[in-house]
């Protein structure tokens, strides 16, 4: 499998589909109702690239919902900031407004904003497939973020249907994640 090449045409083909309002908005619907039955109070996300689904307006949303609740306890929402030296990633709090600046790759990220650690975690997909592996750009810092995460947060995979990689084939250091979203459902585990 030339993965280089399957990222390339993945990711040309999510920025040209037609029915991408459609899909987000589905994928919107999908990641609201899955977020009903979890505990999480501190979630980390990412800011969208090259196409990517953006969770960000939902998750503003779960958290403006958690501020109206009788019992509110302060939720919370984390963007990644790349460790240089480590090439792992922190999380850093965001919300709307926030000071952002741009990190080496280009990619928006919170400037001066709190650590925190997430115990869920929302991952962009370039690609899925079954067992619960993902397809990134290629970088591997996910990857050792949660190698070396401690608890390791529960891992969610973003992507919109198209991107399933029917004869996917993980290499050792490939970790799957615990759950994958797409604009259909939840794709794992099968349910």
């Amino acid at each position: 499998m030339d993965k280089v090449a399957l990222r390339r045409t993945l990711v040309q083909q999510r920025l040209q589909m037609p029915d991408r309002l459609e899909r987000s908005q589905a994928l919107q619907s999908v990641m609201r109702m899955w977020l009903v039955r979890r505990p999480d109070t501190v979630i980390g996300a990412y800011w969208p690239i090259k196409g990517e689904f953006d969770p960000l307006p939902v998750l503003h949303r779960w958290k403006e919902d958690g501020e109206l609740l009788d019992k509110p306890q302060l939720r919370r929402i984390g963007l990644p900031v790349i460790d240089k030296a480590t090439r792992t990633m922190r999380f850093h709090v965001w919300y709307p407004g926030c000071p952002m600046e741009e990190d080496a790759y280009g990619i928006p990220k919170p400037k001066d904003t709190e650590v925190i650690e997430p115990t869920l975690l929302f991952v962009p997909c370039v690609g899925y497939a079954a067992g619960g592996y993902r397809l990134g750009y290629g970088g591997g810092f996910y990857d050792r973020t949660l190698a070396q995460l401690k608890p390791r947060p529960f891992t969610v995979g973003l992507g919109f249907a198209p991107a399933f990689i029917e004869d996917f084939a993980p290499e050792p250091h490939d970790l799957p994640l615990d759950a994958i979203l797409n604009d259909y459902g939840t794709v794992w585990p099968v349910e």
